[in-house]
């Protein structure tokens, strides 16, 4: 029997997959465990595994292609087995042998063309060319083998339009005879609609613009973004933090750590700040159930990571759990493996479950403050601008010092102004005396 391998689901919320690579060609030998594709999903890159031996026999989906979880994307045949050749036309049978030898002058007739339901049609291209009319026994595929694909079906529907569009109008003429004309009413009894001031269509693209396609990762951005500004009651909460104790420590930490070849962030620093912060202030270490608040008991801190353009860009979150119990070098080397990953390999659902709370930290681009979008379901997020060393002002004397503005956005429903101003006061007291993060 031959293998179907389908669009596995990778993640909870994942309803499509798009194939990014192909590792195999039709008529390679996989065992199991072996990768067969690089899949786009909602949230990450990841790999598409084989779970039986045998031989590809079919690759169903192509690269660049989104299908829906469940969909074929490639069939295996077992070792030794026989590739049957494509289904040919059923027999006759008993019902239709009278109707045929009653009817001998449709034998005489040439084969008809395979209907669509024989020929090799991706599902995404079947769906198309029923929402639009297209008879596929009529298309050529461009696919692999023959087959049919999205491509194909959006062709011959934009023919189809081109052609309804020049039908010239003395063909009007042989056209069945019209219904009675409607009443007419006097246009000028009834209220004018405003016109709007601005035209209700885009400018029209210019040679030079380019349009890209959006991928899934991408649209589930946007679609989470929309839905938690919608959803969620934001409001902001900024301080401006000291960080001459912090920018020190670090210096001292990497100076004794150099030949571990361990190398601290400020943003490690940060990571292990808030979530001993959260720690402390249990009421921020939470999230909206509709009808109730969940407090949770781990402290586990998304980071959020930009990809490459190379990896089609976004930004991902990956989660260092149970941040309040772990040492700082601990956490470095766990947040360099993460991002690594991201940037490279992609994330599993693993790596992305879990957060209470995140940190977005722009600082390295060189932005001074910023606010961020909560990432669904934490009820919190901060945004962190560069440490900057600046004129300042301290003991009332004026000198240099390094500064960094910090804004926390929240969730309403869950967040107290007053709770978020206690969080971030504990976090500006463990930033500025830091003897606190080392224990």
């Amino acid at each position: 029997m031959p293998i179907e391998i389908t669009m596995p689901r990778l993640s909870d919320t994942m309803e499509k997959g798009t194939i990014i690579k192909w590792h195999v060609a039709e008529g390679d030998e996989v065992t199991a465990g072996d990768v067969l594709a690089d899949v786009e999903t909602d949230k990450a890159t990841m790999e598409m595994q084989a779970f039986d031996d045998g031989n590809v026999t079919h690759i169903a989906v192509d690269e660049g292609q989104a299908v829906d979880v469940g969909t074929v994307v490639a069939v295996l045949a077992e070792e030794d087995e026989e590739v049957p050749p494509p289904a040919a036309a059923a027999p006759p049978t008993e019902a239709t042998e009278p109707a045929t030898a009653a009817e001998p002058a449709t034998a005489a007739e040439p084969a008809p063309a395979r209907s669509s339901s024989q020929r090799k049609v991706t599902p995404v291209a079947r769906r198309l060319a029923e929402s639009h009319g297209v008879d596929l026994s009529t298309l050529e595929g461009s696919g692999p083998g023959g087959r049919i694909v999205k491509r194909d079906v959006l062709t011959a529907a934009a023919a189809g339009d081109e052609m309804r569009a020049a039908v010239p109008p003395s063909a009007a003429a042989t056209a069945p005879p019209a219904e009675p004309a409607p009443v007419v009413v006097d246009q000028s009894t009834m209220p004018v609609p405003a016109t709007p001031v601005h035209p209700s269509q885009p400018a029209p693209l210019a040679a030079s613009d380019r349009r890209e396609p959006v991928s899934s990762m991408r649209q589930t951005i946007a679609r989470r973004l929309v839905e938690s500004k919608q959803e969620i009651p934001h409001y902001q909460v900024s301080m401006v933090m000291e960080m001459d104790a912090i920018v020190e420590l670090r210096k001292q930490l990497n100076g004794e750590l150099s030949e571990q070849g361990v190398k601290l962030s400020v943003n490690d620093l940060l990571v292990r700040a808030c979530a001993i912060a959260m720690h402390r202030n249990p009421l921020m270490n939470a999230s909206w159930d509709g009808d109730a608040i969940i407090y949770h008991s781990e402290v586990n801190i998304g980071v959020a990571v930009a990809l490459p353009e190379s990896r089609g860009g976004g930004l991902v979150v990956p989660v260092i759990r149970g941040a309040d119990t772990k040492s700082l070098r601990a956490i470095s080397a766990e947040t360099r493996a993460l991002s690594e990953k991201a940037r490279t390999r992609g994330l599993s659902v693993e790596d992305m479950e879990g957060a209470t709370f995140t940190i977005s930290n722009l600082g390295m681009f060189g932005v001074d403050a910023f606010t961020a979008i909560i990432n669904p379901p934490n009820s919190a997020i901060l945004a962190v601008g560069a440490c900057l060393q600046k004129p300042v002002v301290r003991a009332g004397e004026l000198t240099v010092g390094w500064e960094m503005n910090a804004t926390l956005s929240n969730d309403h429903r869950v967040v107290d102004g007053a709770t978020a101003a206690r969080w971030l006061g504990t976090l500006k007291e463990l930033i500025e005396h830091p003897a606190g993060i080392l224990v």
